[in-house]
């Protein structure tokens, strides 16, 4: 994997790049898409490609081990083969999944044992063999296994769980090194920064990452409950450390405000089940503000979903079409505002890119967070 810098914003810490691996180019900041468990839900691969054109999706290493199975995916030849989406993919390392399932997991310094959410069967998770099943997903970037820890955390977990994720991120590294790549591609690893919403503790986690000297990094354990203030503090005081001539990664993250915001503090990859999950509840992100569909006020509004026209879908249907696909609970109303909520997200993180290269992205930025704030 290679990244050049291409601009850095004037104003602000933002900046341009282009990472490239055997699967393509990513401009950054890119937004990757959730393909939890090989599909970005309720969008077909085509739409996906010709209309919300990602240069990258992600895909989640705890819901494909457990269905279909490691084995079936490299039975087809890895994800790309298997869900025939022939650009890049992330997968997440299953550490936030593991997490999320606080009542039915055990964390020992060997790894976590955990009750699959399906059918109550027990597995364990360890840095090794998190690597080899990530090795037959076959991503093009791979992440650490991590510690996520809760909002609010105390201090002294905060601190143990950070040094047992730097541990596990020991143990990743020198299994990877023994493990060869399944497939005909290059696979780029990421480490992740944690240590809650401590200061001190973010600072040293962002040094001993940076250390590591992958060729990425990432910055885990915010957007899990804390105010935004803190998750931008947090931000910063990585980005300020970890190395500039690297892409950086906040995972989990967020609004469209969120995303702008963050960009402006160094971020330059993000994803979110936001758009897509929100989408399926009838709420619409615009450069406006926000819809929410399901209200009264646009049953007989027959106005585009969005003058824009950032995908089909935005000048196709009208509002009050869309009100009623959702009134009457019909599936095509939550495939809509998927699509819609994805080209916009894709939209704004290139129109990010355009204002850096630009020189004005300070100004472009704090005017569309105050209109995207808006309640429409």
């Amino acid at each position: 994997m290679k990244f050049e810098l291409k601009a850095k914003d004037a104003q602000s810490k933002a900046r341009a790049g282009k990472i490239t691996t055997d699967h393509g180019i990513i401009e950054t900041p890119i937004f990757m898409p959730v393909g939890t468990v090989a599909t970005v839900k309720g969008v077909h691969q085509r739409e996906l490609k010709e209309d919300i054109n990602p240069d990258i999706i992600l895909g989640n290493t705890y819901h494909l081990y457990l269905r279909p199975q490691t084995h079936i995916i490299e039975k087809a030849g890895g994800l790309h083969k298997f869900m025939n989406w022939d650009r890049n993919i992330l997968t997440d390392s299953g550490g936030y999944q593991v997490y999320s399932l606080s009542a039915n997991r055990k964390i020992k310094e060997e790894g976590v044992k955990f009750k699959s959410h399906i059918d109550g069967s027990y597995h364990t998770f360890t840095p090794e063999n998190v690597m080899e099943i990530q090795r037959s997903i076959g991503a093009d970037i791979i992440m650490a296994f991590d510690e996520c820890t809760p909002y609010p955390c105390d201090y002294n977990y905060a601190k143990r769980s950070m040094h047992m994720t730097h541990r596990w991120l020991n143990r990743c590294i020198n299994h990877l090194e023994k493990t060869p790549l399944k497939y005909d591609y290059n696979q780029a690893f990421f480490p992740i920064v944690q240590g809650s919403t401590y200061k001190d503790l973010r600072k040293q986690s962002a040094e001993y990452i940076a250390n590591a000297g992958a060729v990425g990094n990432a910055i885990g354990g915010l957007s899990v409950g804390e105010p935004a203030e803190e998750m931008y503090a947090m931000t910063d005081v990585v980005c300020s450390i970890l190395p500039e001539d690297k892409p950086r990664y906040l995972m989990g993250v967020g609004t469209p405000i969120n995303i702008l915001e963050n960009i402006a503090l160094g971020v330059d990859m993000f994803d979110c089940v936001m758009p897509t999950r929100n989408a399926r509840n009838g709420m619409l992100f615009t450069a406006q503000g926000t819809i929410n569909i399901k209200n009264l006020k646009w049953a007989d509004d027959f106005s585009p979903i969005d003058d824009m026209g950032i995908t089909f879908v935005d000048t196709e249907y009208s509002k009050a079409y869309l009100r009623h696909l959702f009134t009457v609970n019909e599936l095509l109303g939550k495939q809509i505002a998927t699509i819609h909520n994805l080209g916009f997200y894709l939209w704004l993180v290139r129109e990010a890119r355009k204002h850096i290269l630009a020189g004005d992205f300070k100004i472009w930025k704090e005017k569309m967070v105050k209109q995207m704030d808006n309640r429409l």
